[in-house]
C-alpha cells in the first residue's frame, strides 16, 4: 500500500472521530423538534373595574368628598345632579373658587357691570350702591388678591317645585386694599397688610335651564 492511501486512510479516520466527538457534545435531532419554550413574563394582577352602583348602593364621590351624602345638603346635591346630569359637584366647586376672587375684585375694582352679570339683583343693589358711594365721594380703591385658602361647601337646597338648586360656600380669601381720598390720603386699609376675609355665598341656579351659569344670590360671613 503506498504512502498516498495511509495517508487517506489517516484522514478519514479522524475526519469520523471529529464527527462522533461532535455528536457526544451537540447531541442529535431527529425530524422536527419545537424551539425551546420561553416563559411568558408575568402579568400584574387584573384590577377589577366593575361600576360602581351609586343608586342603593354606596355614596356618589362627586358628593360625599364635600359633605355627608346621608345629609339634607347631601340628598339635595344628589336631586341637583338627578335634574341635570351634567352637574358635577367637583366642578361647581372649583368654579365657585374662580367666581369668588372675580366678584371681590369686581366690588373692589367698581367693575359695576360685570357684577350686574354675576349677581342677582337683591345682591347687586347693595354692592353697587357702596360702590356709587365710594365714587361720589372721590374715592379710589387699590386692591391685590393674593389667594383663597379655604373653599368649603357647607350646605345645599333643592326645590323640586322650581327646580331650583342653591349650594352655600364657605370662602377664606386674603387681598391687600386700600381706599384714597381725591388728595392721595388713605382713608381705609393699608397697601402692604394682607387682610383676610371670609364670607359664606350662596349660588342659585334652575336646574333645567339651558343657562349652565350660577348666580350669587345671598352674602354672609
Amino acid at each position: 500500500m503506498g504512502s498516498q492511501m495511509i495517508q487517506i486512510i489517516i484522514l478519514a479516520a479522524i475526519a469520523l472521530f471529529l464527527v462522533l466527538r461532535l455528536r457526544s457534545v451537540l447531541g442529535t435531532r431527529d425530524g422536527f423538534e419545537k424551539p425551546p419554550s420561553v416563559p411568558a413574563p408575568s402579568q400584574a394582577p387584573r384590577r377589577d373595574r366593575s361600576f360602581e352602583v351609586i343608586e342603593g348602593g354606596g355614596a356618589d364621590p362627586d358628593i360625599a368628598d364635600f359633605i355627608d351624602a346621608d345629609s339634607e345638603a347631601g340628598r339635595a346635591l344628589a336631586a341637583m345632579k338627578r335634574v341635570d346630569p351634567n352637574f358635577s359637584v367637583h366642578e361647581f366647586t372649583h368654579g365657585a373658587r374662580q367666581a369668588y376672587e372675580m366678584i371681590v375684585m369686581a366690588y373692589e375694582n367698581g367693575e359695576i357691570d360685570l357684577l350686574r352679570d354675576l349677581l342677582s339683583p337683591e345682591v347687586y343693589a347693595p354692592f353697587a350702591a357702596a360702590i356709587e358711594e365710594r365714587k361720589a365721594k372721590g374715592y379710589v380703591v387699590q386692591a391685590e388678591f393674593v389667594g383663597v385658602r379655604e373653599v368649603t361647601l357647607v350646605d345645599a337646597h333643592f326645590d323640586p317645585a322650581t327646580n331650583e338648586g342653591d349650594v352655600s360656600m364657605r370662602f377664606l380669601g386674603e387681598l391687600t386694599s386700600v381706599v384714597r381720598d381725591p388728595a392721595g390720603a388713605v382713608v381705609e386699609g393699608d397697601p402692604k397688610e394682607i387682610r383676610q376675609q371670609r364670607d359664606v355665598w350662596t349660588f342659585s341656579r334652575v336646574m333645567t335651564s339651558d343657562n349652565p351659569n350660577w348666580l350669587l344670590t345671598g352674602t354672609g360671613g
